[in-house]
């Protein structure tokens, strides 16, 4: 019998990452997640998913040298901005900013450089339109900092504590790419018909900003903040499973086992503790947690999901709610680019079939009815 939504169906070949559901692996061009966020920045990651290799000494100083060029927001970008409705979601000014980049620049076939482009303009848009709609003047990228710490420092004004900055970077890093997940298909079937980049990026985004892709873990903060009030993870916990609520920020629908973004993050996040309070808060959440779903769903293997320790970071960073999926689709911009770059290299335009379901009639029908 058919799957509805494609699933289980094989739409395109790549070697830019494996996701394994199964055995709960995730590698990017073939190496495993925890070994990269261990060993490698968030430029030099997002090199590797564009090259296939990691940056030397000065690849390493060019990327850098780019991103910082295409930070800055030109005075028709911002105009845009300033013109777009108060009320309008922070997701559809990232998508309506992007789509006003498009410009006969970006023909077909797309480069690492346009890539690079957009992955720098994506969180100078969301500190742009974030500062203004807070009365806050906007604070142009500083050259010195790092692509993370630079995100931070232009939504809030200040350099980012350490720690805060790390874990952030980590959590972006895991985000950058993960498979062929409903805006990644998006992004390539856009550039299928030889489409421009920025039109891919703008069907992404379009298809990130659905609550089923890109939802913000705001039931996990919910969580923590509950947690974090009653003083006593355990009572709260078991609680919610003696009630039959659902634990929000555990399990997945790819990852049958552990989640390795999840795995990743917290180790990271493990070598941080006693440096803030909402990271050790979600350390022991997790703890206790695993271990009443093994009392109360013994056998149902459910773990940290990525959400979860997101939420712990985003709390801790005392990063607002609205920002979540705009930060996620700040990192995720990598990926899109280097699925669309991969199929303009072996295209075959998008056309799959769709099964008629309904009834053959007459134009007698039609006019009766």
């Amino acid at each position: 019998m058919m799957e509805k939504g494609l699933k289980g169906v094989v739409a395109a070949q790549t070697s830019i990452s494996l996701v394994d559901g199964i055995q709960g692996k995730l590698l990017y061009r073939g190496l495993d997640i925890g070994e990269v966020t261990k060993h490698y920045s968030f430029e030099e990651t997002a090199y590797f998913l564009w090259h296939g290799r990691f940056p030397g000494g000065p690849e390493r100083a060019q990327l850098k040298n780019e991103l910082n060029q295409n930070r800055v927001l030109c005075d028709s970008m911002k105009e845009v901005i300033d013109h777009l409705p108060k009320g309008m979601d922070l997701m559809s000014v990232i998508r309506t900013a992007i789509s006003s980049e498009g410009t006969e620049k970006y023909g077909w076939k797309p480069t690492i450089s346009q890539a690079i482009r957009l992955t720098a303009l994506v969180p100078s848009i969301i500190a742009y339109r974030t500062r203004r709609m807070a009365g806050k003047p906007f604070l142009s990228p500083r050259e010195d900092l790092d692509h993370v710490e630079n995100y931070l420092f232009m939504i809030n004004g200040t350099a980012p504590l350490k720690a805060h900055a790390e874990a952030l970077e980590t959590y972006m890093i895991l985000t950058l790419e993960h498979g062929m997940n409903a805006s990644t298909f998006a992004a390539r079937v856009t550039a299928s018909t030889e489409s421009d980049l920025v039109s891919a990026a703008t069907s992404a985004i379009g298809t990130m900003k659905g609550p089923l892709h890109g939802g913000a873990p705001s039931g996990v903060i919910a969580l923590l903040d509950e947690i974090s009030q009653a003083g006593d993870p355990e009572k709260v916990i078991r609680e919610k499973l003696i009630r039959g609520e659902k634990l929000m920020g555990f399990g997945h629908r790819v990852y049958k086992t552990v989640d390795p973004r999840a795995m990743a993050l917290k180790e990271r996040l493990l070598n941080m503790s006693g440096k803030d309070q909402w990271l050790d808060l979600a350390l022991e959440t997790e703890r206790t947690a695993v271990a009443l779903l093994q009392e109360f769903k013994p056998g149902r293997s459910l773990y940290t999901n990525v959400e979860f320790y997101a939420a712990a970071i985003m709390k801790a960073i005392q990063m607002d709610e609205q920002l979540f999926t705009p930060t996620f689709t700040a990192s995720r911009m990598v990926g899109w680019t280097a699925h669309v770059l991969e199929q303009s290299e072996d295209n075959a335009i998008f056309r799959p079939e769709s099964v008629y379901i309904g009834p053959e009639r007459s134009m007698a029908d039609v006019q009766h009815n």
